[in-house]
């Protein structure tokens, strides 16, 4: 079991039941939702001792974000409540198959009001991996500089740190502005995992070589390009580079999470002695599982369940 710490919003998410513009929908299930809950979520359902932080407001959405916390087996005691701000919630569209419209509502939310200042709790003694991502970046400065903050400390005491850009171009004022922040944050990872096209963005070169070598320039130890469907994985170190193939599902319900699921898999594939391939392979599985559901992250596996889906799809 492995020490692993995440930061960022978690928010509620209602799910329409049926089909059509969210505005004519009249039933919704109930989920709650973000990019590193999600992760948080994977990494816990593997056996690791996740803490989750992040801030909500005290409403029903934040304490069922809580009360989803604790069912997960991830630890809440970095997750504040705020009495002055909302908890951020998504609605998301029901499709047959392929990605959703998702409808965003948080703006000037609890997280969004979170400061450096409230890092100063947390206990680094036993942490092994810390996992962030670029959506934080966007909401406000003082996330900002909350994450700045956060990726340095884990940087100066060893904890090993994987970024994921999870580029949300409608959360900044510009793309420029978004690949510099984002670029700037990245150089204090380990890990860098974009996917093609946002590393396209980002770094404004074309292939996936080119994309690896910017970052690997820039004092990054590990770049991971998710090439998107089914063609595969590029990993990168200054001393390795190979492409791995995906998982081929026959039924795809919904693709939000399958990034985090691949996260998931390739960092506790790390932590667990895998090498880079198998550790990109555990990664695709879990991506290839999170797509066939509907929700963000019920999908995300436990080992047993990983093990049976590798072993069938091998």
């Amino acid at each position: 079991m492995k020490n692993v710490l995440t930061i960022g919003e978690a928010m509620g998410l209602l799910i329409a039941e049926e089909k059509g513009p969210l505005e004519s929908v009249e039933h919704f299930s109930r989920h709650v939702c973000g990019a590193e809950l999600n992760y948080a979520v994977g990494m816990a359902r593997l056996g690791n001792n996740v803490s989750y932080i992040s801030k909500v407001g005290i409403d029903p959405f934040g304490r069922c974000i809580v009360n989803f916390l604790k069912e997960n087996n991830i630890h809440e005691q970095y997750v504040w409540t705020d009495d002055g701000h909302m908890t951020g919630f998504q609605m998301k569209e029901k499709v047959a198959e392929g990605d959703p419209f998702v409808a965003n509502i948080r703006k000037h939310t609890a997280f969004s009001h979170f400061q450096p200042a409230d890092l100063a709790g947390i206990d680094w003694a036993g942490v092994d991996h810390l996992h962030v991502t670029g959506i934080p970046l966007a909401l406000s400065e003082s996330c900002r500089e909350t994450i700045y903050t956060l990726m340095m400390r884990a940087h100066s005491k060893g904890v090993r740190i994987s970024f994921d850009p999870n580029l949300r171009p409608m959360l900044w004022k510009s793309e420029e502005a978004m690949a510099r922040v984002i670029n700037d944050a990245a150089q204090y990872a380990d890990i860098v995992m974009p996917g093609l096209g946002e590393g396209r963005i980002l770094t404004g070169r074309e292939s996936e070589q080119d994309i690896a070598r910017y970052y690997l320039e820039r004092g990054v130890q590990t770049v991971v390009i998710k090439l998107g469907g089914s063609n595969g994985t590029y990993v990168r170190t200054a001393k390795e580079e190979l492409y791995v193939s995906s998982y081929h599902v026959k039924h795809i319900v919904d693709t939000v999470g399958a990034g985090d699921g691949f996260a998931v898999g390739f960092t506790s594939g790390l932590l667990d002695g895998l090498n880079l391939e198998d550790a990109a392979r555990r990664g695709a599985a879990i991506g290839a599982m999170a797509i066939q559901v509907a929700g963000d992250n019920e999908g995300l596996p436990t080992r047993e369940k990983l093990k049976v889906f590798q072993a069938s799809h091998s």
